[in-house]
C-alpha cells in the first residue's frame, strides 16, 4: 500500500495550531494596552486590537488570572503586575543595566546615598533598579515607577540628553502636559514656560547631570547622570537621592563628581568615544 508524503493532520495539531494562533491574537490586546495613555474601557480596548468586545473579553478574564491585566474601580483595563515583572526582566537583561549593576555597590559606599538606574520605556524614564543605604530616610518610589520630566532630576537628565545632538526627541511630546500641570499648580519651583523649560535643559547639559532639590518629594534631593552606548545614544540613568539634611546636590560636590565619573567610566566601556 502507498504511503502518501504529506502528513495527515490530526485533532491535537489542528489544536496546536490554533493555540498558537490564539496567543497572537490575545498578544494584540496587551500591545494596545502597552501602548495606551491609560486604562482602557472594554469597547475601545477591543475596538484598537481590532476584534468583537465578547472576544476581548474571553482574552481578558484569563489574563487577568494571570495577573497580565486588571481591571480598575471604573471597570477598565490596565497592564497589570505579570507584565511589569516581564517588563522589567527584559530591560534588566540590557548590558548597560548588568554592566551598572555590578558596579554599584562600589559607588554605594563611595558616596553612602541610595543609587537607582533608570532607562527610558514606553512612557518614559522608568525605575528598574534600586539599591537603598541602610539607615536611611525611606522614600516612597519602587521598580517600575515612570519619572516625571521636569519635576525629577531623572527625567530632566533623560530630556536633555535623550534626544540632544541629532535625532528625534521622545521626551518633547510629553513635556506638555508636565508644563500644563505647573502653570495650573502655580509651582514657582518648575518651569512654567518653554523658554523656563529650555534654560534648564541647557544647565542640565552643561552640568553633565540632572538634579532637583526638595521639588519631586519634599525634602529629598537627587542627581541623575547620563550613560551613551557605543552610538552615542543615552541608554541609561545613574541616579542618586537622599535627604536634603545630608545630600550634597552642589554641582561641583564630591557626589556630583563621582556619578559624573561612573557614568563616563561605563559609557566608555558601552563604546562611547564622545566628549
Amino acid at each position: 500500500m502507498a504511503h502518501s508524503s504529506t502528513p495527515e493532520k490530526t485533532p491535537e495539531g489542528d489544536k496546536e495550531r490554533a493555540g498558537i494562533q490564539s496567543v497572537e491574537v490575545g498578544f494584540g490586546l496587551l500591545d494596545v494596552l502597552a501602548k495606551a495613555p491609560g486604562p482602557l474601557m472594554l469597547r475601545d480596548l477591543a475596538s484598537a486590537a481590532g476584534m468583537s468586545a465578547a472576544k476581548a473579553h474571553r482574552y481578558l478574564v484569563s489574563f487577568q488570572r494571570l495577573s497580565l491585566v486588571v481591571q480598575d474601580a471604573n471597570t477598565r483595563y490596565e497592564l497589570g503586575p505579570a507584565t511589569l515583572r516581564l517588563g522589567l526582566a527584559a530591560l534588566s537583561r540590557l548590558d548597560a543595566v548588568k554592566l551598572a549593576r555590578e558596579r554599584l555597590p562600589t559607588l554605594m559606599d563611595q558616596t553612602g546615598h541610595t543609587l537607582a538606574l533608570a532607562v527610558w520605556g514606553n512612557r518614559g524614564p522608568t525605575l528598574v533598579h534600586w539599591q537603598e543605604i541602610p539607615l536611611t530616610m525611606p522614600v516612597s518610589l519602587r521598580l517600575g515607577d515612570v519619572m516625571p520630566l521636569l519635576s525629577s532630576a531623572t527625567g530632566r537628565c533623560f530630556a536633555a540628553f535623550m534626544g540632544h545632538g541629532g535625532g528625534y526627541d521622545k521626551a518633547q511630546p510629553m513635556i506638555e502636559p508636565e508644563l500644563t500641570l505647573s502653570r495650573k499648580l502655580g509651582r514657582s519651583d518648575l518651569p512654567c514656560t518653554p523658554v523656563q523649560v529650555q534654560a534648564m535643559l541647557n544647565e542640565t547639559r552643561a552640568q553633565g547631570l540632572g538634579r532637583v532639590v526638595n521639588v519631586l518629594l519634599p525634602g529629598i534631593s537627587g542627581l541623575c547622570a547620563p550613560v551613551f552606548d557605543a552610538d552615542g545614544h543615552m541608554v541609561l540613568g545613574v541616579v542618586s537621592l537622599g535627604s536634603s539634611a545630608t545630600f550634597d546636590a552642589d554641582w561641583q560636590g564630591p557626589l556630583a563628581r563621582a556619578l559624573r565619573a561612573f557614568a563616563a567610566q561605563l559609557s566608555f566601556d558601552l563604546g562611547w568615544r564622545g566628549a
